[in-house]
């Protein structure tokens, strides 16, 4: 199953060194059976023959048979992730201080903020379109995107309200935990149906802000109106949502390369998705706090 992910969609885990991908779409005959779930089951699971898969995984394995090494677990994913988030923050924090958005400055560190966005979206498409992770590249677009998030927090908290930025924080770690909680009991349950779903209403959403932002630089202003306003808090939550979607999926996909013995390596790319996806989460949440902060 592809994630909404843009980084997991563009291809998946690693295909090399006899490692499946994620990005198979046909059942497989013959696959194990693993779970209760049809969709995660062996004939759905494109690591169900892989012979680099943890031994209690795979069909007819003994459970004295010997762990298979250099293969992705959860401590890998929690470590990488959190280096990629780490250089996020720090980053963010560094550019807070160091770039002002007082009057005498703000065009200067405008300006640096977008070209430190723009190149963090090329490194994030250069990352996407590449076989394997590279976790120096991973980290340069972390570090890129949190001068971006730097600037653009410290402007809502100086202009719109100080406490702002701080809420944006709080509510990104409570969607977070809502959905891992949501995903671990099952109340979430990720099949190829939730994800066509989450796949079409993104894809609208996604129309929906361009055409907007079209509108805004003809014709000045909000364009359509999408991010000010009643429309803006309704779609300022839709993003939020969208956002928690974009998690659990990620949440199966690292869940199924770990049961299916991913290589280590990939757990750049797993905390590659997460932070992508957790920039989402902060920003539509920024925006939202934004509208409702600034009509008090």
């Amino acid at each position: 199953m592809r994630s909404s992910n843009p980084v997991f969609s563009r291809r998946g885990f690693s295909r090399d060194n006899g490692y499946a991908g994620f990005n198979a779409q046909q059942p497989q005959a013959g696959g194990p059976v693993v779970g209760n779930d049809p969709y995660t089951q062996g004939a759905g699971n494109p690591y169900a023959t892989n012979p680099y898969a943890p031994a209690d995984t795979q069909l007819g394995a003994g459970p004295q048979a010997p762990a298979r090494p250099n293969v992705m677990t959860i401590d890998d994913v929690v470590a990488r992730t959190a280096m990629t988030l780490g250089t996020v923050v720090v980053t963010a924090v560094l550019s807070w201080v160091l770039l002002p958005v007082d009057e005498a400055n703000i065009g200067k560190s405008y300006g640096i903020a977008i070209g430190a966005a723009l190149v963090a979206i090329v490194l994030s498409l250069i990352q996407a379109f590449k076989r394997k992770p590279v976790p120096a590249l991973i980290l340069a677009y972390a570090a890129f995107e949190g001068v971006f998030l730097g600037v653009i927090s410290s402007a809502v908290s100086t202009y719109i309200s100080p406490g702002t930025v701080m809420q944006a924080v709080l509510g990104t770690m409570c969607v977070f935990a809502g959905v891992l909680i949501a995903y671990k009991t099952r109340l979430i349950r990720v099949n190829r149906r939730f994800y066509g779903f989450v796949m079409a209403a993104a894809m609208g959403f996604i129309l929906l802000m361009v055409v907007n932002l079209l509108f805004a630089v003809i014709g000045g202003g909000d364009g359509l109106g999408f991010r000010s306003g009643g429309l803006g808090i309704l779609f300022g939550v839709i993003g939020i949502l969208l956002g928690a979607c974009f998690l659990a999926l990620d949440f199966k996909q690292v869940e199924d390369g770990i049961a299916y013995g991913a290589p280590r390596e990939e757990s750049w790319l797993a905390a590659f998705g997460l932070t992508l996806t957790l920039v989402w989460i902060y920003l539509e949440m920024l925006r939202l706090l934004s509208i409702l902060n600034g009509n008090d």
